[in-house]
């Protein structure tokens, strides 16, 4: 297994986890439902976790592919730049998740968070949510939208996946 193919893996956790915590972080916003919000923040947490594998890999994979013919540097650079607000901003959101994981379990095992706290994750949800969706989008071109794949140059014979 090289570190493009493990990239293409686990990118897909912190993605998947940040927008699966938001719309649950909404319903309990909505519900003000105890269970619910546990559920968001626990999955919240976990979207932190996952973000720095995710990241580490990229890099490896980045480095991996420098001297592939059809990746575009400039393409990955701009996802590259835009895994770095994601980096920070879903490590934040991670870590006042689980805060407020512990605040619900320990300090306060029958209430919810504090409106401070539910203020600061949905603000950090929302901007994690946007920062995800873009780098995905620009991950995703690197390969999907690469013109010289479309266009390879003189002496290349672009073959099928799987038809070798």
């Amino acid at each position: 297994m090289d570190w493009p193919y493990l990239h293409t893996l686990i990118n897909h956790f912190p993605i998947i986890l940040t927008v699966v915590g938001c719309a649950v972080l909404v319903l309990a916003f909505i519900t003000k439902r105890r269970g619910i919000w546990l559920y968001s923040v626990a999955t919240l947490t976990l979207a932190g976790l996952s973000v720095y594998p995710a990241d580490f890999s990229g890099d490896e994979a980045s480095h991996a592919l420098r001297g592939t013919w059809y990746v575009v540097r400039s393409m990955v650079a701009a996802h590259d730049e835009s895994a770095s607000y994601a980096l920070v901003v879903l490590l934040i959101l991670g870590a006042v998740s689980a805060y407020a994981w512990w605040y619900m379990l320990r300090r306060d095992p029958q209430g919810l968070p504090p409106q401070w706290l539910r203020i600061t994750l949905a603000v950090l949800a929302v901007l994690g949510i946007s920062v995800v969706t873009r780098t995905a989008y620009l991950g995703g071109k690197i390969i999907h939208e690469s013109p010289l794949l479309k266009n390879p140059p003189a002496g290349v014979v672009p073959t099928a996946p799987g038809s070798q």
